[in-house]
């Protein structure tokens, strides 16, 4: 593993709602799925996401949204960031990327409901997930 900087350049970024348990979910899903190690993780909560955020010119309050930074540089929210993590996983997630032929802003109305009642449905933390030792280098706020 090398710097910070070399991190950011060399790897997409997740970030995601650190107390949700939905999101919690989800990482442990990508996790599972993604033994190239293609993604490192940060919570919205974080120092690390609030910089990153701000580099990226994006409102860094906002914890409605799963955001990907892609090794690229280029910020995905949303039903995009959902399927361009997919697209990326083993197995068969890859076929999630036909939904792309649904118009983003009817994949976005879903994905905002969803995101409205994670709290509700999926209940939330008290505090942002702490990774485990072996895990604990893919995750950008360990640094």
């Amino acid at each position: 593993m090398g710097t910070f900087d070399q991190v950011i350049t060399d790897k997409d970024i997740i970030l995601f709602d650190g107390v949700c348990n939905l999101c919690n979910g989800a990482v442990n899903f990508v996790l599972d799925r993604d033994p190239d190690e293609q993604f490192f993780f940060a919570s919205l909560q974080s120092q690390t996401a609030t910089t990153l955020l701000k580099d990226q010119h994006y409102d860094h309050t906002s914890l409605k949204s799963i955001i990907v930074i892609t090794k690229e540089g280029k910020l995905l929210t949303r039903s995009d960031a959902a399927l361009y993590v997919a697209g990326k996983l083993k197995g068969g997630w890859k076929l999630m990327s036909v939904f792309k032929i649904i118009p983003t802003v009817i994949r976005d109305f879903v994905y905002d409901i969803i995101a409205r009642y994670r709290y509700t449905l999926f209940g939330k933390r008290d505090q942002c997930r702490i990774p485990t030792p072996e895990l604990r280098q893919r995750f950008l706020d360990a640094y």
